[in-house]
C-alpha cells in the first residue's frame, strides 16, 4: 500500500502520520496555573492541539536546557516516558562502528543510586511496565511506560542513566556479547542487505553510511596504549549527551504541576556540557558518481527495485511540504496511475513513494516497486515508465487544487486526530520535540500553510534519469562483490533505453470519498447490544462518541463449516479475501485515502470484512466490496496476481525470523485447524481460476453471518445497514454448523519438534502448559509468567550472554493458558540452552518457596492493569470485542472477570500451580543448523481439546 513519507529521520522508527496538512487549530494561550513556582524551570509554553483533544500540555524548559513536554491524560492507565537524545550512529567514530549503540545497551546496566544490573528492569516488571530503547542515525530513544502510582520511581531510576550511569567494566564484554548476537540475529535481514549496498553507493564520507550496529570485531578491546572500550564509551557519553539535546516527552494521569515537579525534581541535575545537535553538512550522495544501478542478492524469494534521487531534506519545509503531493501523485494506486499500469501489464503488485535518509540537510526521495517474475525482466522498461509519470506530473503544474485536497483530508484528521498508547505518544512527542518549534509538536505532521509551486517543481526538477541510484533485489542476482557487514552479494546492473514503455498514464480525478458530514452523535454504550439475533444472523452494536470522532467500526464474520477444514480449502478463503481487496484496489484506493478503510482476511472459520473510517461514505464502500465478492469477474491476471503473493509469503516463511518460526511451529502442534506454510504451498500450485469461481459459489451459498459495529452511529442506522448486508448475503447456517476452534491438550509426551526454517541460529522453545481452561487457571498462569519475565531475562541474556532473543512469560494458546520460555541463539546450540533453563526452573522454584503475600502484591496488581488496559483507539476497541465475541463471551466481561480472578491469586495457589507445570509434560520446539523439519501434525494428530475446567 502506498506511503506518502517525508520526514525521512522518522521513517524507519515510528509509523507518524506523514501527510501533514493545514489546519487552523485551537492555539491554547496560556498554561494552566502552577500551584508552586520550581526554580529549575526556566521557560513553559503549549503547543497547538487538536480542537477535540481534552488533555492538558505544557512544554517546560529546565534551567540545564533540557526541554520536556507534559500530557497530563486523566484517562490515562499508564504513565509513559520517552527521552529522545540527538545523537546516534552518525556520530560513531571511524575506529569504533556500533558505538552508540553500545553506549545505549550499557546505560541499561546500572547507575550510582541503582548499581544492579536489572534494578531499572526488575522495578518496572513489579509495576506492569515495560520499556526498550533503540539507535538511529542522529537520535537514540529511551522509553517505558508504568502504572501511573510508579512513576515517581521509575523516574528515579530513569534519570540517572543521564546523571550517573555506572558504565560497570565487569558488564563490557557480556554487552559487547548481547550487541554482537543481535547483529548476528539480523544478519539476514533483506532491509539491512540492501542498505548495505546503498551504503557503498552513497558518499562514502558521509555519516549514515558506516555500520550502525556494531559486533565484536568492530567494539573489540583496544591496541594497548590507547583508551580502553570503557574509557571510549565515557568519552562519547560525555561529548554528545546533555540536556541541551535532550528532549523529554511524559504522558501520565497525573496533572501538570505534579509532572512538572517530578520532571524537575529527576532532570534537572542532569549536567549541562554546552552541547548542541550535530549538524551534517557532508553531501549524502555526490553528483559525479550518478547515475548509478547496482542489484543485489535477496534472501527472500522477493523481487524489488528502488529509485532514489538525491534531493534536499524536506523536514525544514515542513510547514508547506512541497514533497508530499509528489509522493502522493507517484505513489497513487487509483485508475490511471503507474502502479495501475504495472500491475495491468503483470509487472509489479506494490508501490511505495515517499522521502528517506534525511538528515536535516540532504535526502533522498524514494519509489519503491515490489516485481513480479515478469517485471523483473523489465526493470528498463518500469524505469522509463516512472520518468513518464514524472514528466506527467511536471507537465500538470502541479496543480494547487490537489494540494489543497490533501490539506482537507489533513484537517479532518487533526480535528479529530487519535491518540495511540501513552507510550506511542511519548515517543512520538519525544521526537518531534526534538525537529520541530514547541508550538508544532503535534501540529506538525498535518500543518500545510500553502501550496508553493516553485519548491514543488525544485522537487520534481531533482527527478531526473541523471540524478538517480537504481538499486534492484532478487535471489537470481550473482554478484561478483560482497557487501562489508551484511555478506549481500551484488554487482553493477545494465541498463538499456530500450523496451516496451508503459504511457497510457493519468493523474487522478478529484477524490468522491471525501466525508461531508463530521458531525458528532452523543449516544454512548457501556457495551456492546445484541440487536439482531436469527437463526443464521446475529448482530452487535455498541454506540461509542469517547473517542470523539465521527467514525465507525465495522466487521462482518463470513462463517462457513469447511473454510480451513483441510489445506487446499484454507488456501482458497485465502485467495478469494486476496482477490477481493486486489480486485478493487484502484476503484477503492480513494477511499483509502479519505480515510475509508477496507481489510478481507480469511481465517479458521471463513471471511472477516472489517471496515473502518468516516461514519459518512462508508455505506456506499461497504455496499461496492460486497457487489464484488458476490458477482466480481475473477480475472486469470487478477488469480494469478493474488496467488503468486501468497505463494511468495509461503516460500518465504523459512526465512522468517527464527523466534516467529518456533511460535508458529507450536501453534500448529496446540491449534486446530492449523495448516502450515508448506502445506499451504503445495496446494496452491495446481489451482485454477475456475476452482476460486467454484469456492466462491460454494462458499457464499453456505454461510452464517456475525457481525458487530462499534462508533459513532446510532442503533437504528446501525441495524439498518446490518439488516441490508444480511439481505445480499442471505445466511442459512445456524451456529452450531460453524467447527469451533480448538487448542488441545499438551498432557502426553511429545518429542521435541523442528521447525521449517532455513535460518542458521539456534533455539529452544520450551512451552508449560495449564491444566484446563478455567479463568482461574488463566489467572495463576498469568501472574506467574508476570513474576518469571525479569528473572529469566536477566539471567539467560544479561548474565549468560546466551543471547539477543531472550523472553520468558505468559503466552495463551487461544483461551488456554501457559508459559513461554524462549532463547535464541548465534552459537549456543538447543541442547545447552536447555541445560541453563532447566537450571533457572529450579532456582525460581525456589524463589517461589519464599515468595510472601507483600511481595506478590504488586506483581498481581500489574496482571490486573494490563488485563483492563484502556482501549486508545475506536479500531483497538472494536478488534478487543470482536475477538471477545469469537471466544463466545456475549457479555463482554470476560476480561474484568479473569482481572478479578488474578487479584486474588495468593502465593500458595502460585507454588501449587508451578508444581503442576512442572510435573506435567511439556512441549519444547528446538533448532539447530542442520536440523530437519518435523511432520508437526502428524507428530500431534492423537492429541485431544484441553479441558475446559471449572470456573
Amino acid at each position: 500500500m502506498t506511503r506518502a513519507q517525508t520526514l525521512a529521520p522518522l521513517m524507519r522508527l515510528l509509523p507518524l502520520c506523514l501527510m501533514c496538512l493545514q489546519l487552523l487549530a485551537l492555539l491554547v494561550l496560556a498554561a494552566p496555573t502552577r500551584a508552586e513556582s520550581i526554580d529549575e524551570v526556566a521557560d513553559a509554553t503549549t503547543p497547538r492541539i487538536s480542537p477535540n483533544d481534552e488533555r492538558d500540555y505544557r512544554v517546560v524548559t529546565l534551567e540545564n536546557g533540557l526541554t520536556a513536554l507534559l500530557v497530563s491524560d486523566p484517562e490515562a492507565d499508564k504513565a509513559a516516558v520517552s527521552l529522545n537524545v540527538s545523537v546516534g550512529s552518525a556520530q560513531d567514530p571511524g575506529d569504533l562502528a556500533g558505538l552508540a549503540h553500545f553506549l545505549e545497551h550499557m546505560l541499561f546496566l546500572g547507575t550510582e543510586p541503582y548499581p544492579e544490573a536489572d534494578a531499572y528492569q526488575s522495578y518496572l516488571t513489579r509495576h506492569g511496565g515495560s520499556h526498550n530503547a533503540f539507535t538511529a542515525p542522529q537520535d537514540t530513544n529511551y522509553f517505558f511506560d508504568i502504572e501511573p502510582d510508579a512513576l515517581a520511581g521509575a523516574l528515579d531510576r530513569f534519570s540517572q542513566f543521564f546523571i550517573a550511569p555506572l558504565f560497570n567494566a565487569d558488564r563490557l564484554e557480556s554487552e559487547r556479547n548481547v550487541v554482537h548476537s543481535e547483529y548476528m540475529a539480523r544478519i539476514r535481514d533483506e532491509g539491512r542487505r540492501e542498505n548495505d549496498l546503498l551504503d557503498r553507493v552513497l558518499n562514502p564520507e558521509h555519516p549514515f553510511t558506516g555500520f550502525s550496529v556494531g559486533s565484536r570485531e568492530t567494539l573489540a578491546d583496544r591496541p594497548e596504549g590507547e583508551p580502553d572500550l570503557r574509557e571510549r564509551v565515557i568519552d562519547f557519553y560525555e561529548s554528545y549527551y546533555g540536556p541541551n539535546v535532550m528532549h523529554l516527552a511524559v504522558v501520565a494521569p497525573q496533572p501538570l504541576d505534579e509532572l512538572e515537579k517530578l520532571v524537575a525534581e529527576h532532570f534537572a541535575t542532569v549536567p549541562d556540557r554546552g552541547l548542541e545537535r550535530p549538524e551534517i553538512a557532508t553531501p549524502l550522495a555526490l553528483p559525479e558518481s550518478l547515475p548509478r544501478r547496482v542489484a543485489v542478492q535477496s534472501l527472500r524469494d522477493s523481487r524489488q527495485l528502488r529509485f532514489f534521487f538525491p534531493v534536499p531534506d524536506p523536514v525544514a519545509e515542513y510547514r508547506h511540504k512541497p514533497a508530499d503531493l509528489i509522493a502522493h501523485l507517484l505513489g497513487h494506486e487509483g485508475e490511471g496511475s503507474l502502479l495501475a499500469a504495472l500491475r495491468e501489464a503483470g509487472w509489479a503488485d506494490g508501490l511505495s513513494a515517499g522521502v528517506s535518509r534525511g538528515d536535516g540537510r540532504h535526502a533522498l526521495f524514494t519509489v519503491s516497486l515490489s516485481l513480479t517474475p515478469e517485471g523483473a525482466e523489465q526493470r528498463d522498461a518500469i524505469e522509463a515508465s516512472l520518468f513518464t509519470a514524472i514528466e506527467t506530473i511536471r507537465e500538470a503544474g502541479p496543480e494547487a487544487w490537489r494540494y489543497e485536497q490533501q490539506a482537507r483530508l489533513a484537517e479532518q484528521s487533526f480535528q479529530f486526530q487519535q491518540h495511540g498508547s501513552p507510550l506511542q505518544d511519548a515517543m512520538r512527542l519525544a521526537m518531534n520535540l526534538a525537529r520541530f518549534p514547541v508550538e508544532d509538536v503535534q501540529f506538525a505532521d498535518y500543518r500545510m500553510d500553502g501550496f508553493d509551486r516553485e519548491r514543488t517543481r525544485d522537487y520534481l526538477a531533482a527527478l531526473t534519469p541523471d540524478n538517480l541510484i537504481r538499486l534492484y533485489s532478487a535471489p537470481d542476482v550473482e554478484g561478483d562483490q560482497t557487501s562489508p557487514w551484511f555478506n549481500a552479494p551484488w554487482r553493477d546492473d545494465t541498463h538499456s533505453t530500450e523496451g516496451r514503455l508503459l504511457d497510457d498514464l493519468a493523474l487522478p480525478e478529484p477524490n468522491p470519498y471525501i466525508a461531508e458530514d463530521l458531525t458528532l452523535l452523543d449516544a454512548q454504550d457501556e457495551r456492546p447490544r445484541q440487536r439482531i439475533d436469527e437463526p443464521a444472523f446475529a448482530f452487535w452494536h455498541m454506540a461509542d462518541a469517547s473517542f470523539d470522532t465521527p467514525k465507525a467500526e465495522w466487521r462482518f464474520s463470513l462463517q462457513h463449516p469447511r473454510a480451513a477444514e483441510a489445506p487446499r480449502a484454507a488456501v482458497l478463503a485465502r485467495l478469494l479475501a486476496g482477490w477481493l481487496e486486489d480486485s478493487l484496489n484502484e476503484a477503492l484506493y480513494p477511499a483509502r485515502l479519505a480515510g475509508q478503510g477496507v481489510d478481507a482476511y480469511a481465517h479458521a472459520r471463513g471471511i472477516t470484512l472489517a471496515f473502518s473510517g468516516w461514519r459518512d461514505r462508508q455505506e456506499v464502500v461497504m455496499e461496492r466490496v460486497i457487489e464484488q465478492l458476490q458477482e466480481g469477474e475473477i480475472a486469470p491476471a487478477t488469480f494469478e496476481r493474488v496467488r503468486y503473493r501468497l505463494q511468495r509469503e509461503w516460500r518465504n516463511a523459512p526465512q522468517d525470523p527464527l523466534h516467529r518460526q518456533a511460535s508458529r511451529t507450536l501453534a500448529e502442534a496446540l491449534v486446530r485447524p492449523q495448516w502450515p506454510s508448506a502445506a499451504l504451498l503445495e496446494e496452491s500450485e495446481g489451482l485454477t481460476t475456475e476452482d476460486l469461481h467454484d469456492f466462491r459459489d460454494a462458499f457464499l451459498g453456505e454461510l452464517r453471518l456475525e457481525a458487530m459495529a462499534v462508533g459513532n452511529l446510532d442503533a437504528e442506522q446501525a441495524d439498518t445497514i446490518a439488516r441490508r448486508v444480511a439481505e445480499t448475503l442471505a445466511p442459512t447456517l445456524s451456529a452450531d454448523a460453524i467447527p469451533e476452534l480448538v487448542p488441545l491438550d499438551a498432557a502426553t509426551d511429545l518429542p521435541i519438534l523442528t521447525p521449517h526454517t532455513s535460518r542458521e541460529e539456534s533455539i529452544l522453545l520450551r512451552y508449560l502448559q495449564g491444566p484446563d481452561r478455567s479463568l482461574s487457571s488463566q489467572a495463576r498462569l498469568a501472574v506467574l509468567g508476570q513474576l518469571i519475565d525479569t528473572p529469566f531475562y536477566q539471567r539467560l541474556r544479561t548474565e549468560q550472554q546466551l543471547g539477543y532473543v531472550v523472553n520468558a512469560g505468559y503466552s495463551p494458546m487461544l483461551d488456554a493458558p501457559g508459559l513461554a520460555l524462549m532463547v535464541q541463539s548465534p552459537e549456543t546450540g538447543s541442547e545447552a540452552i536447555g541445560e541453563h533453563v532447566d537450571a533457572f526452573l529450579d532456582d525460581f522454584e525456589a524463589t517461589l518457596a519464599t515468595l510472601e503475600e507483600d511481595d506478590l502484591a504488586a506483581y498481581r496488581q500489574a496482571v490486573h492493569a494490563e488485563l483492563t488496559r484502556r482501549d486508545t483507539s475506536l479500531g483497538g476497541r472494536t478488534d478487543r470485542l470482536w475477538r471477545a465475541l469469537a471466544y463466545g463471551d456475549t457479555d463482554f466481561d470476560r476480561r474484568e472477570r479473569l482481572a478479578e480472578r488474578v487479584l486474588a491469586v495468593s502465593p500458595d495457589e502460585l507454588r501449587q500451580a508451578w508444581q503442576a507445570l512442572r510435573d506435567a509434560p511439556t512441549v519444547a520446539v528446538a533448532f539447530d543448523p542442520g536440523d530437519e523439519p518435523d511432520d508437526v501434525l502428524t507428530l500431534t494428530k492423537h492429541l485431544v481439546p484441553l479441558p475446559e475446567g471449572q470456573e
